[in-house]
């Protein structure tokens, strides 16, 4: 039986549904991107969003919790920094599917090219 916890910062038990279920949301993503420069502090993380510090530390919570941050500790100063480990299991799930869809868009190319061969084989018929 799946146990599921409530709250903003519950995650799914399985890491790779706890990557998809942080990458979801658009500031999470933008976090991540601004993370993939560098180390950076929370106030330099939340400098470009509209929300509070605790706001966007709740973020980061969901994205530590995920695997997908840590945060160091250097004297005064707690930098957050990307770990791409999830990343990379994100992709090998999704590489998995990767030639079912080139197998179906080839199909649907020859498919296209198809129709293209024949509308051009008839352009001098009169159509009905």
């Amino acid at each position: 039986m799946v146990k599921y916890t409530r709250g903003p910062l519950a995650l799914p038990p399985d890491p790779l549904s706890a990557t998809f279920a942080a990458l979801a949301d658009p500031t999470r993503r933008a976090i991540l991107a601004r993370l993939a420069s560098g180390e950076s502090s929370v106030t330099e993380i939340a400098r470009p969003f509209q929300m509070s510090l605790p706001a966007v530390s709740k973020h980061l919570k969901v994205l530590e919790r995920a695997g997908l941050v840590a945060r160091g500790r250097r004297a005064q100063w707690r930098p957050c920094r990307l770990s791409a480990g999830p990343l990379k299991e994100v992709d090998d799930w999704v590489e998995r599917y990767r030639s079912l869809w080139e197998q179906r868009f080839d199909r649907l190319d020859d498919y296209l090219h198809e129709l293209q061969d024949t509308e051009k084989s008839n352009d001098g018929e009169p159509r009905e």
